[in-house]
């Protein structure tokens, strides 16, 4: 007697660790798969944006600004100009949002056990904590196609100062050309400075987010019953806290990035160090307007856009997905 309910508690106990397995499973494809969605949205609202910030970042002796950069870009390129980098940008942002609130959702969990928390009651440090940690996954991701990226949104400029190139190549030739010649390691130039840039601006990204759905969150209610409007004004100050926080870094990640075209490229340290004796300290906020311009409503549509297909995905998931 006592033998057969060992069994049952064993069977029962076993069959609570498959469900609860799924279940993280099934949450964790949730997750990866509304990030992909919110990449895409973020994508098409932020390229032209981006492609003016690169240019800036990285041929500022070209330009003078803003305005006067994008006046250029559309006169020499044509309005496509502004695109330019599309596919690799997308490829980037999705593969990077995807496997962001993947790892995102998983890190949570950690600092959940961590602290004895339950998931959720986690306060806006620890989720914060958890977004930094969940960009050191991401930017493996993001690293070799914001490299390809990168170098296509400056190849105008790469033509006009060096005869390394000579004609305009699409994605897959920069990266074929740079495992030719760099060999697969080659893609993951510019990682050191892609890790400092994304697990500080990470933390700052979602702490960002947390505050002020927390602000914006009336008495009586909870997060997840904010509207529209307040989702879109939280995603956007989650995205103005991670560029401001981390500029010059990403600035120096654009350097090294495109300019290792031209012959290989010192170090993180080496690069910051020659920008500020050769260009000065502005330098390191050359493009922060077009960037900040394109941070507000690019990371509120990520957001926005994750958020509700993460939610429609919970409520037409299995009860699988939603049980314990």
């Amino acid at each position: 007697m006592a033998e057969a309910k060992e069994l049952d508690l064993l069977a029962e106990a076993h069959s609570h660790v498959q469900s609860t397995g799924l279940k993280t499973g099934f949450q964790a494809a949730i997750d990866f798969t509304a990030g992909a969605i919110g990449g895409i949205a973020c994508t098409v609202v932020g390229q032209p944006f981006d492609t003016i910030k690169v240019k800036l970042q990285t041929y500022p002796q070209l330009y003078t600004g803003t305005i006067q950069c994008t006046k250029s870009i559309v006169r020499s390129e044509g309005i496509p100009g502004l695109f330019h980098g599309t596919v690799p940008a997308a490829a980037a942002i999705i593969g990077e949002t995807s496997v962001l609130f993947l790892a995102y959702g998983l890190c949570q969990k950690a600092v959940s056990r961590i602290t004895g928390t339950r998931l959720d009651n986690l306060g806006t440090l620890e989720r914060a904590s958890a977004g930094s940690a969940a960009a050191v996954f991401s930017s493996l991701v993001l690293c070799p196609t914001e490299l390809v990226k990168c170098r296509l949104q400056a190849l105008t400029e790469v033509m006009a100062t060096s005869n390394t190139i000579t004609e305009r190549v699409g994605p897959w030739q920069v990266s074929k050309d740079l495992i030719k010649r760099d060999g697969p390691m080659g893609l993951f130039q510019g990682l050191t400075s892609t890790w400092l840039r994304e697990v500080p601006g990470y933390f700052f990204f979602f702490f960002g987010y947390e505050i002020t759905k927390t602000l914006l969150t009336p008495p009586g209610k909870t997060k997840d019953d904010l509207g529209l409007v307040k989702l879109i004004i939280s995603g956007g100050t989650a995205g103005m806290c991670l560029w401001v926080g981390i500029y010059p870094i990403d600035v120096i990640k654009s350097r090294i990035q495109v300019q290792s075209l031209m012959g290989k490229m010192p170090g993180f340290l080496p690069t910051v160090a020659k920008v500020i004796r050769t260009e000065g300290f502005g330098a390191l906020y050359n493009g922060l307007l077009p960037c900040t311009l394109r941070s507000f409503p690019a990371n509120a549509a990520l957001l926005v856009v994750y958020e509700y297909s993460r939610k429609w995905m919970m409520d037409n998931a299995p009860n699988l997905a939603n049980e314990g």
